[in-house]
Formats: C-alpha cells, structure tokens, sequence
C-alpha cells in the first residue's frame, strides 16, 4: 500500500488518546524554537547583515546586556556562531558563523521569500536579493534536491525515519503562549523573515500548521493529536483563518460543524517548512532524521534546497548581495 502524503490523512488514529501526551520528535520544531527566540533571531539576522561584535550588536539592536551575553552564548555553545579575535587584528572578540551557522541561511532566504509574495502588504520587499553567480535580481526557489523540480504538498509521501518517535509532553509547553510583542522582530529594519516567524515562530501556531500537512483537518483531531487546551487551539485557529493561512468550512449542517483546510497561501509555507527540517535534519538530530520524504515527482528521496530563480544555483551567503529598499532609522557601522 502506497504511505500517504503529508497533505493526506496520517496513518495514526486521531481518537488515539496517547497523542495528547506524546509529542513526535521533529526536526522542523527544533529549527523553529531556535529562530521564534526574538533577540536570538534578531542577533542571526545581523550576523547575515555583517555584525560581528559585541558592541555592534548592543548598539543597533539596543539590547540588554545580559540578554546579548545569554543569546551569544547560546548560539555558540550550540555551534552556530564562533568567538574569534579578527584576523586584521584587534584585540575585541568577533562573533562569526560557522558552516552550521550558514546553513541557517538557506531557512532565512526561504522564510523571506515566503514574506515578500504573501506578507509585504503591496509594497516593494524590504531588500532585493542579487545572485552574484549569474549577476541577476534573485528570488528564491525550494526544489528537490535530486530532480530541482518545485516541491509541493501534494506531490511528497513521507515515512518514519531512523529517528522517529516522540517523547512525553513538558506540562509548560502545554501551557506556553504566543509571544506578546511579536513587534520586536522587526526592531530597526522592515523585515519578510520576521513576519513570516510572526505566524510559525509561536509554538502552537507552528504545531497546528505542522498537523494541517498531516492532513488534519478537524478542531478535535487537532486537539486530541496536539494535547492542547480548546481556548487555545481557538485563538490559533481564529488567527490563521484571520492571517490568509487557512479556511473554515461548513461539512455538517446539524449540528453545525466545521473543519479548517489550507488556503494557497497556506501551502505555500511548505516549502520554508521543508527548508528548516533539512537544517534541523543535518545539524540538530544527530543523523537520525524523524522523518524521510520521497519526491513523487522523480520518484526519489530527497532534501530540500534553495536555489535562485534565473540561474537554478543553490544558494550560498557568500555569493549573494542586497539592496535595502528602506531608510535606515540608525547609522549602521559593520565595518
């Protein structure tokens, strides 16, 4: 029997009781927690943007101290940044990324992306992208990584992975909310990333999207898979229906009953999704990827990649440049 695609009904029961205590490890949830941290994806950011030291940091991003302390020794205890003194020389310290680090990139460009066509309100996006390769304006493309054919939905089947399984939910994930000032995220510039982190960067916004492409389409197959409160599932389903991610629809008159299905734009965060679990897959599960997704298309297994539009490159952080369509509020010294 042919395993079903991830916009496909999920092999597992949703009256199945133990999916209100067990969560299915995901690689994809362990990218997202570290980019939905305000301050740690505000320090990524200027990373990309060439920041490099701790001053920097603290005067673009007018951070606490102690919070720029905290964030810069996560990211590099968890190998994404490098402390260095500069090899012009100086004695002050550079933080600096290293190849898990650029990876990220990859997850940022397609996050962008995803921003500018769906979340840029008809202006202009923030920044234009140039691929110095082929020297063409660059919008980004997630493609399988075998046959570089667009990735859609409907079009990949999935299966257990050597690091499948699930461990006991934590009793403060139950009761965690979203993030009160999701303004932060745009601190200093305009920014597609942070308002596509807007959306999925809260955990169970993130979560209930994830179930859509499992195929659940229902309030209680969401919470009896979820193991969330009702009032919550509510406000993140009211919140996506409001936000253009997803669409209620009537199935049953009496009583009248409802279920949520994907709208284009919806969709469309699959393919940053895809990005984030091949980062999660290669850099956070020790080489035991939860899931393996085969492409129907080419009939292979593959990753995602992203890769430019007029030339068909993967891109890398060194062969890209910007323009910023908007006014700085600051002088910006990264030299």
């Amino acid at each position: 029997m042919a395993k079903p695609t991830m916009l496909e009904s999920s092999s597992h029961s949703a009256s199945d009781a133990r999916f209100a205590s067990i969560e299915r490890y995901s690689s994809v949830a362990r990218t997202v927690e570290i980019l939905s941290d305000a301050w740690g994806f505000l320090v990524l950011r200027e990373c990309f943007f060439g920041v490099r030291r701790f001053e920097q940091f603290q005067s673009i991003l007018q951070v606490p101290r102690t919070t720029l302390v905290e964030r810069l020794k996560k990211f590099t205890t968890l190998g994404i940044l490098k402390k260095q003194l500069p090899s012009t020389g100086g004695a002050r310290h550079e933080y600096c990324f290293t190849e898990q680090g650029r990876d990220l990139y990859a997850t940022m460009v397609a996050l962008l992306a995803f921003g500018d066509r769906w979340l840029a309100g008809g202006a202009q996006p923030p920044l234009k992208l140039i691929h110095k390769a082929c020297k063409c304006d660059c919008t980004p493309r997630v493609v399988c990584s075998h046959c570089h054919a667009g990735v859609d939905p409907r079009s990949v089947h999935y299966r257990d992975g050597p690091g499948a399984g699930g461990e006991e939910r934590i009793a403060e994930r139950k009761r965690s909310r979203r993030n009160s000032d999701v303004s932060v995220l745009e601190r200093i510039r305009p920014c597609s990333v942070a308002r596509t982190l807007q959306i999925i960067g809260d955990r169970w916004s993130f979560l209930v999207i994830r179930e859509f492409f499992y195929g659940v389409r229902r309030f209680d197959e969401f919470q009896s898979r979820l193991g969330i409160a009702t009032n919550i599932l509510s406000d993140r389903l009211q919140r996506l229906v409001e936000q253009g991610i997803a669409e209620k629809r009537l199935y049953q008159e009496r009583p009248k009953r409802y279920e949520y299905r994907l709208t284009e734009m919806g969709r469309d965060m699959y393919g940053p999704m895809l990005v984030m679990m091949a980062w999660g897959d290669k850099w956070l599960s020790g080489g035991k990827a939860p899931l393996k997704l085969r492409h129907r298309e080419c009939d292979h297994d593959f990753h995602a990649l992203v890769v430019c539009d007029k030339c068909g490159a993967e891109l890398d952080p060194r062969e890209m440049s910007y323009l910023l369509r908007y006014a700085l509020p600051v002088e910006l010294d990264v030299g």
